[in-house]
C-alpha cells in the first residue's frame, strides 16, 4: 500500500465530507419545509418520543457522494459497488416514503424488504461475479497466509445471506442519534485499507467516499440530531459495508468489524425467539441492545460512543486478522 494511496483515500474522505454536509443542510431545508419527518416508533422508549418531528430520509447523502465517486472515476467493480448502495437506498426510500404517508412508521413489511434486499444481492453478485479477474472470486476470507475459498455455489448463497444480513442489522441499529453512522467509520476504514492493499482501488474509493460521507452526515445527525438517514440511508450503508467485504473477499470478516452490527440484530433474535418460547419473559429489557442500555439507566450519548467504540475495537481486531 503506497503514501499515493493513502492520499488519494484521504482525499476521497474529505470530498465525501464536504459533499454530504453541504447536501444535509440542503435536504434539512428541503425536507422541512415538505413535513419529510420522522415519526417515533410506538415501541421505543419513552425519551424518543421528542424525536417526532425530525426530518428524515437523509440517507440520500449517501447514494449522491457514492454517485459523485462513480462520476468522476471508472475504476472496475465501483459500478458494481454503486449499484448495490442504490438499488438498496431505494428499498429504503419506498419504506421511508410509505411510513411519512401513514404517519405511524407503518412501511414495508419485514418480509418484503427482506426479500427486496435479497434480489439487490443477487443482481450485484451476478454483476460482480461477471468479471472474476477483477476480485478474489468464491474467496470468504484472506488472513496472512490462509485463503478460504468456497464453491461457487455456496459463495453466492452466503454472498446473498451477507448483504441481506448486513443490512436489515444496520437498520435496527439506527435507533439513537448518530450511533448507525458513527458505528460504519470504523470497519469502512479497515476494508478501504484492505482494498487499497489488494491493488481494487473502485472498492478503495468507495468505501472512502462512504467514511467520508458519514463523517460529514454527523455534524448534524450526532446528538441532538437534527436529521436522521432513515431507512434510506441504513439499507445504503449496510448495502456499501458488505459489498465491499465481499469484492475484496472479506465477507466473513464481516461478522468481526461488524460486531456491533452483529449484537444489535441477534439481540433482536434472542430477544423474540425468547419471548416467543417462554410465552412472554424477555431476557433485554427492550431490543435492539442500544433500546437495554437505555433503559437500564445509561444517557443516550453515553451508549453511543460506547458502541462507536465497541465498534473501533472490533475493527482493530479484524485488521489484526487481515494484515
Amino acid at each position: 500500500m503506497s503514501g499515493s494511496s493513502l492520499s488519494i483515500l484521504g482525499l476521497w474522505v474529505l470530498a465525501g465530507s464536504l459533499i454530504a454536509a453541504l447536501l444535509t443542510a440542503g435536504l434539512l431545508a428541503i425536507f422541512g419545509r415538505l413535513e419529510v419527518r420522522q415519526r417515533a416508533y410506538e415501541d421505543a422508549p419513552e425519551s424518543h418520543r421528542a424525536k417526532t418531528g425530525t426530518p428524515t430520509m437523509g440517507g440520500l447523502v449517501f447514494v449522491v457522494v457514492l454517485l459523485a465517486a462513480l462520476a468522476s472515476t471508472r475504476l472496475p467493480l465501483l459500478p458494481e459497488l454503486v449499484l448495490l448502495v442504490v438499488l438498496c437506498a431505494v428499498i429504503g426510500a419506498v419504506d421511508d416514503a410509505l411510513a411519512i404517508r401513514s404517519g405511524a412508521n407503518r412501511g414495508l413489511r419485514a418480509r418484503t424488504k427482506f426479500l427486496a434486499s435479497a434480489l439487490a444481492a443477487v443482481i450485484f453478485l451476478r454483476e460482480a461475479a461477471a468479471s472474476p479477474s477483477l476480485f478474489p472470486p468464491d474467496v470468504l476470507l484472506h488472513a496472512g497466509t490462509l485463503t478460504l475459498t468456497a464453491p461457487h455455489w455456496l459463495w453466492l448463497l452466503l454472498g446473498v445471506l451477507a448483504i441481506t444480513g448486513t443490512t436489515h442489522a444496520v437498520n435496527l441499529t439506527d435507533g439513537l442519534d448518530g450511533l448507525a453512522a458513527g458505528t460504519m467509520i470504523p470497519p469502512l476504514v479497515v476494508l478501504a485499507l484492505v482494498a487499497a492493499r489488494a491493488a481494487l482501488p473502485g472498492v478503495a474509493i468507495g468505501a472512502a467516499a462512504g467514511i467520508g460521507a458519514c463523517v460529514g452526515f454527523l455534524f448534524f445527525n450526532a446528538h441532538p440530531a437534527r436529521i436522521f438517514m432513515g431507512d434510506t440511508g441504513s439499507l445504503a450503508l449496510g448495502a456499501l459495508l458488505a459489498g465491499c467485504a465481499i469484492l475484496t473477499g472479506e465477507m466473513l470478516l464481516l461478522l468481526v468489524i461488524g460486531g456491533v452490527f452483529v449484537a444489535e440484530a441477534l439481540s433482536v433474535i434472542l430477544q423474540v425467539s425468547y419471548f416467543k418460547a417462554t410465552r412472554g419473559r424477555r431476557i433485554l429489557k427492550m431490543s435492539p441492545l442500544h433500546h437495554h442500555f437505555e433503559l437500564s439507566g445509561w444517557p443516550e450519548t453515553t451508549v453511543t460512543s460506547r458502541l462507536w467504540v465497541a465498534s473501533l475495537l472490533c475493527s482493530l481486531v479484524g485488521w489484526a486478522i487481515v494484515r
